[in-house]
């Protein structure tokens, strides 16, 4: 079957489903089916609509089908010496290009070079009403405007099938090193935040409970100029590291308690609930894991201007995102309204409401 047909067949099964008010599970890889609230629906399958539709590695911008594997996009991208820059974690061998940016996931490159959202020009989409439809485009100035492409990002599917997507790439650095120095909680965060107001080029870092690790990413001149600023010993192949990290494959993430991820301010010191924590993007993401009361850790992190989502650990997947105030849900309502109006399209999987 062609991709194009391919295309067809999805868009009459959306279409079929509305005509129905059936619900929708849109899956490919199944990768990060773990993420977000339990899947429910009949499954629509993209992982066959795959393939690079363009790449001009000197316009920086790859478009390609979102049942794209990752992994043949990366390796596109490392044989032109680019990169996709929000160095996104796979968790799978069948992690796919539309289940990436659904999820809007990034990794430890986030907070120096952007989140995932931010490199998306373009997508083509196939709404609850089964019609398909384009956003944005290949160059950075066609994204004008509110930019619905984005929106998509991060939506997990519930406002539509994504079809292609266009991302702005980037060069991969000359060199990159890790350092790492053994320190407290705090030093580590106060140590991340005054490397972070001088001109340097940290790509990365990690604060484990009793190392900090810092990547530097850049010109071999630029990143041996700022070793000795940033200090510590040298760590041998780091880029093991940071894919541990990554893909959680470090020795943190191995216990099954919950796991709780909270984004917050940098700045926020040492939260003090029990249990072990995992500090990355110089101190804004945060991973707790342990059997933590779920209101607590909650009410904590947003007294501190922050959210928190409980990534992994709860059975039952009932309340996996932080609660959204009145006027913020009911804007989530309204889009879903405007998109998805019979309500098919992975529904419930950000919050029972939608």
């Amino acid at each position: 079957m062609s991709d194009s047909d391919i295309g067809v067949q999805l868009q009459e099964q959306v279409k079929a489903a509305a005509a129905t008010a059936t619900p929708l599970c849109i899956a490919a890889g199944d990768s990060k089916s773990f993420y977000g609230r339990t899947p429910v629906g009949e499954r629509i399958d993209v992982s066959e609509h795959r393939g690079i539709l363009s790449y001009e590695p000197t316009e920086l911008v790859i478009t390609a089908r979102a049942g794209t594997p990752l992994p043949d996009i990366e390796q596109t991208l490392a044989d032109n010496n680019q990169m996709l820059a929000f160095e996104p974690p796979h968790f799978g061998a069948t992690a796919t290009l539309g289940g990436t940016i659904a999820c809007n996931l990034s990794g430890p490159r986030r907070p120096y070079t952007g989140a995932a959202r931010d490199f998306v020009l373009g997508t083509r989409i196939i709404n609850g009403r089964g019609e398909i439809l384009r956003f944005g485009g290949e160059v950075m100035k066609n994204v004008a405007g509110y930019d619905v492409s984005r929106l998509m990002t991060g939506a997990l599917g519930t406002l539509g099938v994504l079809l292609d997507i266009s991302l702005k790439v980037l060069p991969r650095p000359e060199t990159e090193l890790t350092l790492a120095q053994q320190t407290s909680a705090q030093q580590a965060l106060d140590r991340m935040h005054a490397l972070g107001r001088l001109p340097l080029p940290v790509s990365a870092s990690l604060y484990d409970g009793t190392t900090l690790f810092v990547r530097l990413s850049g010109t071999a001149r630029g990143v041996d100029a700022a070793r000795d600023r940033v200090g510590g010993d040298e760590v041998a192949q780091s880029s093991e590291l940071w894919s541990r990290v990554k893909e959680q494959g470090h020795d943190f993430f191995a216990a099954q308690q919950p796991l709780w991820r909270l984004s917050l301010a940098s700045t926020a010191a040492p939260l003090g609930i029990e249990g072990e924590w995992l500090y990355e993007w110089g101190g804004a993401q945060r991973w707790l894991r342990g059997d933590t009361d779920a209101r607590a850790v909650r009410s904590l992190a947003q007294a501190h201007g922050g959210h928190a989502t409980l990534y992994r650990g709860d059975p039952r997947r009932e309340q996996v995102f932080h609660p959204l105030p009145a006027v913020l849900m009911n804007l989530h309502r309204r889009l879903k309204q405007a998109f998805d109006p019979h309500g098919i399209l992975n529904p419930g999987r950000m919050y029972q409401e939608l």
